[in-house]
Parts: C-alpha cells; sequence; structure tokens
C-alpha cells in the first residue's frame, strides 16, 4: 500500500463526508472547522512534534553513539540475537539495528517515550542500509514496525497520572486492564506479520523468549498487585523507570571511558544528526497529520461510532461500550487526539465510569500506527508500506477486542 493512496484517501473520505453534513444536516461551519483544523495540525507538526524532537533526538543519538563507541549496542545485540535472528531473519545477527531495536522496545516497555522514539529513528536508519529497494520496506522494517505501533507498555504512567489529575478514586486500576490489552496488540502483530513473512514461531528460540516474557509480565502483575499498594505502584513505576533511564547512561558513559573513548566528542558526533533526522521526517509528518485532521473534523468518526451502536443494539450485544470508542477510533492515527478523547470521555461520562476506564483501556492498548508509520519511514524516505499498515491495524483491532473485553472482567 502507498502513503499516496492512503493520504489521498483521507482527504477525499473527508471532503465527502463534510459535504455531505453541509447538504443534508445544514451544517455552515463544517467547512470552516476542517480549514482550520489543517492550519492547526499544520502547526502542530512542526512547532509542537518536529522541533521538540529535534532537541530529544540530538540528545539521545548522542547517548547513543557513547553506547556504541562503550560497546554496549553490540553487547545487546548479542544477547537477543539468538531471537530476533528468527524473527529478523533478514538481519545479520552482530548488525547495529539488533541493539537500536533492543533499546527502543525497552524504552517503550518501561513507558519511556522520549527515549524510544529516537532509539526508533536510528534502528529505522541502521535497518535501512539493509534495505536494497530504498522505496519500500523490507520484512525487518515492517516486523519492526509493527511491534512498536502494537505499543507493547509495562506500566502505563501518562494515563495513570491524567487519572490521578482528574480525580479517580484508584488513578492505577487500569494498569493490568491496560498490560493485557497492549500485551495482546503486540502478539497479534507478530503472528500477522509472521504468517506474511512464513516465519516459523514454533521454532524452540522463540518459543521460549516468547514465554519468558510472557512470564515476565505475569510476574510483574502478580507482584505489583499482590505486593504494592495503589499508591505505591505509581511510585515505584515512575523511580524504576526513571533510575533505569539512569543507569543506561552512566553505563554507556562508563563503558566508554574505560576504553578510553572521548566521552563528549563521542556525543557530539551522534548529536549532529538529531536536528537532520526531524527535518527530514517534517513533511511526512504534516501531511499525515493534516489528512487525519480532515478525517477528524469532518465529523466521520462520530457516524462511524453512530453505526456501531446500531449495529450491536440490532444484534443485541451490550453497547455500553460504544462511548469510549472514539478513543479506539482515533488512537491509529493520533496520540494526541486519542488522549483528548480520552480526557473528553472521562469528564463527560466520570473518571471512574465504565465508558471512562475503558477510554483510558483503549488508550494504553495500542499505539498510534499512522503516525508512526509517517515518522518513521518518513525518516529514511520510504514511500511504499506493503502490510505494515494493514499488520499494524490487525494489530490495533486486537487490543481494542482485548480492552473490550477485559475492562468488562475488572469494571463492568
Amino acid at each position: 500500500m502507498s502513503l499516496n493512496y492512503i493520504w489521498s484517501g483521507f482527504f477525499l473520505v473527508g471532503f465527502l463526508a463534510a459535504l455531505a453534513q453541509f447538504l443534508f444536516l445544514g451544517d455552515t461551519e463544517i467547512f470552516k472547522r476542517i480549514i482550520d483544523g489543517t492550519f492547526d495540525s499544520a502547526r502542530t507538526g512542526v512547532m509542537d512534534i518536529a522541533l521538540p524532537l529535534a532537541g530529544v533526538m540530538t540528545l539521545w543519538l548522542g547517548i547513543m553513539n557513547i553506547g556504541e563507541k562503550a560497546g554496549a549496542i553490540d553487547l545487546l545485540a548479542k544477547l537477543i540475537a539468538p531471537f530476533f535472528s528468527r524473527i529478523f531473519p533478514g538481519v545479520p545477527s552482530n548488525h547495529p539495528a539488533t541493539g537500536h531495536m533492543v533499546m527502543n522496545f525497552s524504552a517503550n516497555l518501561l513507558g519511556l517515550d522520549n527515549a524510544a522514539t529516537p532509539f526508533g529513528l536510528k534502528a529505522m536508519e541502521s535497518l535501512q542500509t539493509l534495505n536494497p529497494d530504498k522505496d519500500q520496506p523490507t520484512d525487518a522494517q515492517i516486523m519492526f514496525l509493527v511491534l512498536h505501533t502494537s505499543g507493547l507498555t509495562l506500566i502505563p504512567l501518562a494515563i495513570m497520572a491524567q487519572r490521578s489529575i482528574l480525580g479517580a478514586a484508584d488513578p492505577s486500576d487500569i494498569f493490568i486492564p491496560c498490560m493485557v490489552a497492549t500485551y495482546v496488540a503486540t502478539m497479534t502483530g507478530i503472528i500477522a506479520v509472521a504468517i506474511r513473512q512464513r516465519i516459523n514461531l514454533f521454532n524452540r528460540v522463540v518459543v521460549g523468549w516468547l514465554g519468558g516474557i510472557t512470564a515476565f509480565i505475569v510476574a510483574v502483575v502478580w507482584y505489583f498487585t499482590h505486593y504494592l499498594t495503589k499508591g505505591e505502584i505509581e511510585v515505584v513505576s515512575k523511580v524504576f523507570s526513571n533510575f533505569v533511564l539512569m543507569a543506561v547512561i552512566g553505563g554507556f558513559i562508563i563503558g566508554a571511558l574505560r576504553k578510553k573513548v572521548n566521552v563528549y566528542e563521542a556525543f557530539i558526533e551522534g548529536a549532529k544528526g538529531g536536528i537532520q533526522t526531524s527535518l527530514t521526517v517534517i513533511p511526512y509528518l504534516v501531511g499525515m497529520l493534516v489528512a487525519i485532521s480532515v478525517i477528524r473534523n469532518a465529523g466521520l468518526l462520530g457516524f462511524v461510532v453512530q453505526g456501531f451502536h446500531w449495529l450491536f443494539s440490532a444484534i443485541g450485544i451490550n453497547t455500553d461500550f460504544v462511548g469510549a470508542l472514539p478513543t479506539a477510533l482515533m488512537k491509529p492515527l493520533s496520540g494526541s487526539a486519542a488522549k483528548a478523547m480520552m480526557i473528553d470521555t472521562m469528564q463527560t461520562y466520570g473518571v471512574d465510569s465504565f465508558v471512562g476506564r475503558l477510554a483510558c483501556v483503549f488508550q494504553g492498548s495500542a499505539d498510534t500506527t499512522f503516525y508512526i508509520v509517517a515518522l518513521y519511514f518518513g525518516s529514511v524516505g520510504i514511500r511504499k508500506t506493503r502490510y505494515a499498515i494493514s499488520c499494524g491495524l490487525i494489530a490495533d483491532l486486537a487490543g481494542v477486542i482485548a480492552a473490550i473485553a477485559i475492562s468488562y472482567v475488572f469494571f463492568h
């Protein structure tokens, strides 16, 4: 699938939806909302995302280069090579992309978004060096992207913090449902891509690693729920996540000093690429955000939600979850818009209501597929997405279904 068709389709569908509202509902403000939204999204893409990203990229690419000089990235690559060689068969076992991907997944797992993005962009850049056709992604790049868009996160700190701000009685009560939903999304993404790429997931090494990850997640859930109070969960999560990040930075620097590397020069050398990477992604990012804003401001999501309500009512399925669907539908398109939907849902239905909690689980069940595609593929000039988006959306759908099911168990 080409980004050309996706981008054009968003605009055309949005305009048709707006025209229908103007002709049949008499909404005379619809076109103004769409045009104003395009300008706001263009500004957001540059001022609120790309420019802040430049600073973060500069910092973390510098830190990453120190880690490479210290040999830490190579060590990580060797440790996880047996597993990655099975699910990324096109990547040599000693290639630096392996270490970069490990850093990205680790930062995502701990909810450290500011660190995850630079690591992920560096990983995509490393994978691009193995790409014979620079215009479309390799199998490895697709697997990496889908795993990233599935959004496996151990601790949903940002969501818990937002619930606390809005006065939730127990801000951390969505912790386990979020973990379960995002884990289901990640496993579904792996399976979907493995089927397309004919990767054998029943290999002993793969089963061992996936089983180990599953056991680790179950152990964390068990420990948090049996030995920590609700308030302690948030404190431990924040302290542990940031401690790990500080330990990584300190370990990189100590390792580099032991190898007699000029740490400051290594940092500057790596940091130089931060600005250029941010400038490269601006056109792709702005283009996708503007197209998404057309869909959002045309009111298309409202029509879809109403359609779901009618459908589920007609077949006799409980429709209590429908009020939270705007968050789920917006999540693959825009993380900030989905967050706004989540907050609005909690304010409308109540922060501790079933719908309010479900919106939070939706927010934590996956990542922003279209945004990540535009950002990561755009950073290396990839224009044809092949089956990356379809597999990413399959993972998103699995996360949504799991979120609904687990929320009914916990909160309904």
